[in-house]
């Protein structure tokens, strides 16, 4: 795909897509909702991992973040303002089981995401919840977390009693957002929580999130009559550093790692043989039924991109001698990561050709940049506008080439707690003032209304 033209952006309509297309905006728990102390909500593990000093950039937490916990109505409000017919949020673990588990559940917890969904359908609005994004209760990391099987079985309690609660009006569940993070940002490279850095309990955590995948399905569908449900996975195209065997055979040992180790097993094959015999003694313990329980048939896959990442060779370095470089000469983000719409067409392509999917969602995609509030309180942020319409025009192109995309939901609605990152990075189409709470659309969330309504 070559960059498109000033012109070719602007010829960009929402007629362009079916007219069933969903449209909407993501948002997660813990980097919007506060009230983290209120209605017996228990400590997550991203409560303990703020509060260690370090974790976090500007040593912030999401104590308050956009007290959404408080101003739900206005945020559901300006969702529906911005024309979107689908709303993608997360439901808090802790708020459910302050402890992880237990007989019952608490009552405030589930009747908070009760109303929630009924504001969300009084506004025409489709509720996405995922069941798990990033927020772990605190006792049950005290127990090992993912890492121990019994969490899985802690977290078919939990969605049990939350698709109970919620399955007569929600028809659309998205099990775990990027499992990948929740393994190795969380418990291989330590920069997310629950901060820890060994490969092997890594490994482990992954194995055991895909199982608890794959096992959940049978409780939500018993729950939530003609339920479509799925995963939300961070994706990666990858492109080698040069032409040379090295760096191409480099690429492909980082692609088992990055994208396979999940798209494989979720789609019957089990985990990548190549990768597989590369770790060694690193690997997961898996029981029999354990493949087959991640490959319950899905209805659709949830694909998260942001950016493609270039691999070398790099004997001796990470978990398969392999490095990802920077990319030289292209356009960034303020986060530094290479903006890339067609890699998004390629990715798309990939997934599709190769695991046929029956249906693909885009459950995030978005962009940080230093956004500036001017004087009369707007906020202008051109980069941002680009970037969603350079993002449209692929997502337009992997439909023409036969993608069965049915969705897009931008990252995010809000700018919100950005993990490790703090509240430094900006992603919303609406600006948020941390200490007033007001809530400004930006150009680019004006832009994309206007797109969504047909007004442009």
């Amino acid at each position: 795909m070559k960059i498109p033209r000033t012109d070719e952006l602007a010829l960009l309509s929402r007629s362009d897509f079916p007219a069933d297309f969903r449209w909407g905006c993501s948002t997660s728990s813990y980097q919007i909702e506060g009230g983290v102390q209120e209605d017996g909500r228990g400590e997550s593990i991203w409560d303990r991992f703020c509060a260690t000093p370090g974790r976090i950039r500007d040593g912030s937490s999401g104590a308050v973040a956009c007290d959404h916990y408080h101003r739900w109505p206005q945020d559901l409000d300006l969702a529906r303002s911005l024309g979107t017919n689908a709303y993608r949020f997360s439901i808090a673990w802790p708020r459910v089981f302050a402890n992880g588990r237990g007989r019952i559940a608490n009552p405030k917890g589930l009747d908070f995401y009760s109303r929630l969904v009924d504001g969300l359908l009084e506004r025409g609005l489709e509720p996405w919840p995922t069941l798990y994004h990033w927020d772990l209760p605190q006792a049950l990391q005290d127990e090992g977390g993912w890492a121990q099987r019994a969490t899985v079985d802690a977290f078919l309690d939990y969605t049990d009693a939350v698709t109970r609660h919620l399955g007569d009006r929600v028809k659309h569940w998205i099990t775990h957002n990027e499992p990948w993070c929740t393994a190795f940002h969380g418990n291989l490279e330590g920069v997310h929580a629950p901060g820890i850095r060994d490969l092997k309990t890594a490994l482990q955590v992954c194995h055991n999130v895909l199982l608890s995948h794959g096992l959940a399905i049978p409780v939500i569908r018993r729950n939530s009559a003609g339920a479509q449900i799925g995963a939300a996975l961070s994706l990666h195209p990858l492109k080698a550093a040069s032409d040379s065997a090295q760096d191409v055979a480099a690429t492909r040992r980082h692609d088992g790692l990055r994208n396979r180790w999940f798209l494989d097993p979720l789609h019957g094959r089990g985990y990548p043989v190549d990768t597989w015999q590369l770790l060694g003694d690193k690997v997961p313990e898996v029981q029999d039924g354990d493949l087959a329980a991640m490959a319950t048939p899905t209805d659709f896959l949830g694909v998260n991109y942001y950016f493609p990442e270039i691999v070398a060779d790099a004997p001796g370095q990470g978990v398969l001698s392999t490095r990802v470089m920077e990319p030289q000469n292209v356009e960034r983000t303020a986060f530094g990561w290479e903006v890339s719409p067609e890699g998004l067409v390629s990715l798309l392509d990939r997934v599709n050709h190769d695991y046929q999917p029956a249906r693909i969602f885009l459950t995030e995609n978005g962009s940080t940049y230093e956004d500036v509030v001017a004087a009369d309180g707007s906020i202008d942020d051109p980069q941002r506008q680009r970037y969603l319409q350079q993002h449209l025009l692929a997502l337009r192109e992997a439909l023409a080439m036969g993608v069965p995309v049915k969705g897009y939901f931008a990252w995010s609605l809000l700018d919100n707690f950005e993990w490790a990152e703090g509240y430094i990075r900006r992603f919303g189409l609406t600006h948020v003032d941390f200490e007033t709470q007001q809530r400004r659309l930006k150009s680019s969330g004006k832009w994309y209304g206007a797109f969504l309504k047909g007004q442009l």
